[in-house]
């Protein structure tokens, strides 16, 4: 009994230890759950919560749009890879605006292939092929280096090409006044036959008339061969009219490099024109070591063309509009919907503000490519303003100009060469000089060539008041990023190949050491620029050949270019 006794007393009180325990751990649990308690909710009025949502979303709009505003000036400061800055060490000091750091390693490459055939002979061609350009003299050389690439396709012998004396120019010029003949037809002479006319046994032989016909604009070579050939082969001799821009843009290389053959080389000014522009290159560096060239192409003809408006009231709107009237395909345009397409034309005094803020001093010398400007002294007071060191080429010329004036193709290439020979080119339009110019100075090395991009300045100079000056300088240089004529510009199948040659611009391997690994767009297959390396047993030789110069691409697709 004693035992049991003991064992039930032993029990109990170990029960009652366990109840108390419990109670303990209860307590804490409710203590903790009391101090772990949220507060009261406090109901707050309707009203305010929208008012601090209001006053937040405000908040976030001014910053923001501080920072889209200078979204790419901010990108350029974090990201050490860019246009605007150096790559080394300094990398916030701005590049050099007069020439390229990279300019040295690239250089013309158009030398025909080891599957390139020789020209057949002109008894074994295919027939006769007549050219008949269209346009200004810029417009009219494109025709002919795609006249040169047809007949290589054609397998035909060329017959040098008309020019367009019909134009809104009227320039009278035949070929032979304009380019070196002799030059253009023994330099192509293993790619293509050339005659100067055909031969007359020939076309007393014949029983019709040369077949007339316009082929569609940048025509595949598939079009040529199936619906221009099989024509050629019956009738012997075919003339194609407006020719211009009629073959495709994106051919084989080899065919790509036949066209800067023609352009870069063959297509060589007379020796009037070439030592008349020289000799202006040589005043201009009389007087200074380095200038610009500006194509300023504010003349009346290309602002009725564009649509744009230029704040001269009805005066200005009836006089652009009664030039319109001579083109009757041009479609009714919006000069505000222009503007902010980047359409129109920077004025004079913009072309000044836009090379001050890029860095350019007030002693800077300009050549001004341009013919009649549209409210002369007074549109260009500005500008001189700026950059009081201003000369044309009637200005340098003087007298020995005089010969050259009742034609305007022959006025454009002398133009033309003192632009090609600038330390940098201004454009201030993206017309058929603007491109053919950009792409020459491509391929003579990437000279440095400044193209405004109209699209995203237009804005920033409508604001001009609303800034100081740093703000705006610094805006600028941002909006120019990519249109300074860098070589990492150049990306195969971009835009047109007369401004983007790039099966004619090759690379020399030294450029890889030379970049320093935070650049890789010079590096990168993937990038665009283009690959080709000097090998052991190429040259890469430049020959030495002058192109030409000032007027636009009036045809119904250049608004949409």
């Amino acid at each position: 009994m004693g035992l049991a006794n003991y064992l039930a007393s032993a029990v109990l009180q170990q029960q009652q230890l366990q109840k108390q325990n419990q109670k303990q751990q209860g307590y804490f649990s409710n203590y903790f759950w009391k101090w772990r308690r949220p507060a009261e909710v406090v109901v707050m009025p309707w009203t305010m919560v929208c008012g601090l949502l209001l006053f937040a979303v405000g908040l976030i709009s001014l910053f923001t749009g501080h920072v889209a505003s200078d979204l790419e000036w901010y990108s350029q400061r974090l990201v050490k890879r860019t246009w605007y800055y150096k790559t080394d060490r300094d990398y916030h000091a701005p590049i050099d605006i007069w020439k390229s750091k990279f300019s040295n390693f690239y250089y013309g490459c158009c030398d025909r292939g080891p599957h390139f055939a020789a020209a057949v002979r002109e008894r074994r061609s295919n027939g006769y092929l007549l050219i008949a350009t269209s346009g200004g003299l810029n417009q009219q050389r494109t025709g002919i280096t795609d006249a040169v690439v047809v007949a290589r396709i054609l397998n035909a012998t060329l017959v040098v090409p008309e020019l367009d004396h019909h134009s809104y120019w009227k320039d009278q010029s035949d070929f032979f006044q304009i380019f070196d003949v002799d030059w253009f037809i023994s330099y192509l002479a293993k790619d293509v036959p050339i005659v100067k006319r055909v031969p007359e046994k020939f076309m007393r032989s014949m029983e019709k008339p040369p077949y007339t016909m316009r082929v569609p604009r940048k025509s595949e070579p598939e079009y040529y061969l199936e619906q221009v050939l099989p024509i050629l082969l019956r009738r012997s001799v075919v003339q194609l009219t407006k020719f211009d821009y009629r073959l495709a843009n994106e051919l084989d290389e080899d065919l790509q490099k036949l066209r800067c053959r023609v352009n870069y080389h063959a297509l060589r000014f007379t020796k009037s024109i070439r030592n008349l522009g020289q000799k202006l290159v040589v005043r201009m560096r009389k007087m200074a070591k380095r200038f610009i060239a500006v194509h300023l192409r504010f003349e009346p003809d290309m602002l009725a063309f564009s649509g744009c408006y230029y704040g001269g009231g009805d005066k200005e709107r009836h006089e652009l509009g009664e030039i319109r009237k001579r083109w009757e395909t041009l479609p009714e345009l919006s000069p505000d919907e222009e503007r902010t397409r980047g359409k129109c034309p920077l004025t004079p005094h913009e072309v000044g503000l836009l090379l001050r803020a890029l860095g350019f001093e007030n002693s800077t010398y300009l050549y001004i490519a341009s013919g009649e400007v549209y409210g002369g002294e007074e549109t260009l007071r500005p500008l001189k303003e700026l950059f009081p060191n201003f000369y044309t080429k009637e200005m340098l010329a003087g007298e020995e100009l005089k010969s050259f004036l009742p034609f305007s193709s022959r006025l454009a290439a002398i133009d033309y060469t003192v632009c090609e020979e600038s330390d940098v080119f201004v454009t201030n339009n993206n017309g058929n000089m603007a491109k053919i110019l950009a792409g020459r100075r491509r391929y003579m090395g990437h000279k440095r060539t400044i193209r405004p991009n109209t699209k995203r300045l237009s804005m920033l100079f409508a604001a001009r008041d609303k800034m100081d000056w740093s703000m705006f300088a610094r805006k600028v240089k941002s909006r120019q990023r990519g249109f300074m004529g860098e070589p990492e510009e150049m990306r195969p199948g971009r835009g047109e190949f007369h401004e983007f040659p790039s099966a004619c611009v090759c690379k020399k391997q030294n450029l890889d050491r030379f970049v320093d690994a935070s650049m890789p767009e010079f590096i990168d297959k993937k990038n665009g620029t283009s690959e080709r390396s000097i090998s052991k047993g190429e040259t890469g030789s430049m020959r030495n050949g002058s192109v030409s110069s000032v007027e636009e691409n009036y045809h119904e697709d250049l608004l949409s270019n």
